[in-house]
């Protein structure tokens, strides 16, 4: 399919900006859990706090995969608009490189995130709720699993951060030095810094 349009359709956008903040969200969220269990091991927090700490991480992971499907979903009937025709082979290259590497970590961290937890027999409550348990996955019931699956599943953290580098930069640069309206695409309404006299 091709397009004429000129930016993403609403839902895109909408979808592009929820998961943007819940992933980054995530990832400090992740991060501050880390320390959750030496404070209940100090006495400083329950074990029952830490466990519904990790089951709100473990229920808006769900949430960020559901919302990455259904934006890949929208993607494949809503093509995105074309990119600029002064762009070098090689930055429309690193661009669809970029946008195929967000929907795999968008999918593959939330996916390796409810197999570490499958590998565990902590209850898995959504929204903490009782009786509304996260299916397990059937995945090894390992220490040794477990220690894997948890660590390329921290480290998927630091690829999104990376990836979000090379792409907020890159749409920064469209828009204060290319100045051709990528960044608009995403947020329309959006003034394109004026030309100056070097220019």
């Amino acid at each position: 399919m091709t397009t004429n349009r000129k930016t993403y359709t609403s839902i895109a956008i909408a979808f592009h900006w929820a998961i943007a903040i819940m992933l980054v969200s995530m990832v400090f969220y992740g991060w501050w859990m880390e320390g959750l269990r030496d404070l209940a091991l100090a006495g400083e927090m329950s074990f029952a706090q830490v466990q519904a700490a990790y089951n709100w991480h473990k229920t808006a992971g769900i949430a960020v995969l559901i919302l990455s499907l259904a934006r890949l979903g929208w993607r494949f009937t809503h093509p995105a608009p074309p990119l600029p025709g002064h762009m070098k082979p090689w930055e429309k290259i690193t661009a669809r490189f970029t946008h195929v590497a967000f929907y795999a970590v968008m999918i593959g961290v939330p996916l390796g995130g409810w197999a570490t937890a499958s590998a565990t027999n902590f209850p898995n409550r959504l929204f903490n709720v009782e009786g509304l348990e996260l299916p397990r996955l059937p995945v090894p019931q390992t220490d040794a699993f477990y220690e894997l699956a948890g660590s390329m599943h921290g480290a998927g953290g630091w690829v999104i951060l990376g990836l979000l580098a090379l792409h907020a930069g890159a749409a920064l640069k469209h828009h204060f030095i290319d100045r051709d309206g990528v960044l608009q695409r995403m947020i329309p309404g959006l003034n394109t810094p004026p030309q100056t006299a070097r220019d």
